[in-house]
């Protein structure tokens, strides 16, 4: 059986990002082994050449091998100040440092949320330039806009038309990866 790790771009313990997966990854349980990561179990000091030099983060080391052993990537980019997380841009640094191809060529489907219109839209389209150089094979995306207006963590997406939407790409998603 295939298997798909999803995570959210955050460390805070009320992400919506990481409800977002957790539902997405849900939607796979049936006919994929999911795991869901929280970036809290990869800690990671601030990157620095000089730390690099003493010490390379078992944290990173971890994450790299979760990546390693699956077959497909889901992850939510949470936003900060218009660009990606403190904590997720720092453990991708390290990340790369061991391993420049950090996604491994694995499929991704990438998301978004926030409780502004554009749902981290900023952080999700930086991700998307990104991510490919580093080895992500980005095969669908999606930006969740007004979470709490459209999201209930017991059922989904609760907004008919926004459903519709996204469950086309999760669809889309699964027949690129069968």
């Amino acid at each position: 059986m295939k298997k798909i790790i999803g995570f959210a771009a955050s460390t805070s313990s009320g992400s919506i990002n990481k409800s977002f997966v957790e539902y997405t990854l849900s939607l796979f349980k049936d006919d994929y082994q999911v795991e869901l990561l929280d970036l809290n179990d990869f800690p990671c000091p601030l990157f620095s050449e000089d730390h690099e030099k003493i010490h390379y983060p078992q944290g990173a080391i971890n994450f790299l091998e979760k990546i390693k052993a699956c077959d497909a990537i889901i992850c939510s980019m949470a936003e900060h100040n218009r660009n990606w997380t403190a904590a997720f841009k720092n453990l991708f640094d390290w990340c790369s440092r061991k391993e420049l191809k950090v996604f491994q060529s694995k499929d991704m489907l990438l998301l978004s949320t926030s409780n502004g219109r554009r749902g981290a839209l900023n952080s999700l389209e930086i991700a998307l330039r990104v991510f490919p150089d580093f080895g992500a094979n980005i095969k669908g995306h999606y930006s969740l806009g007004g979470y709490s207006e459209n999201f209930l963590s017991s059922k989904g997406i609760t907004n008919a038309e926004l459903n519709k939407e996204f469950i086309g790409v999760v669809d889309r998603f699964k027949t690129d990866i069968a």
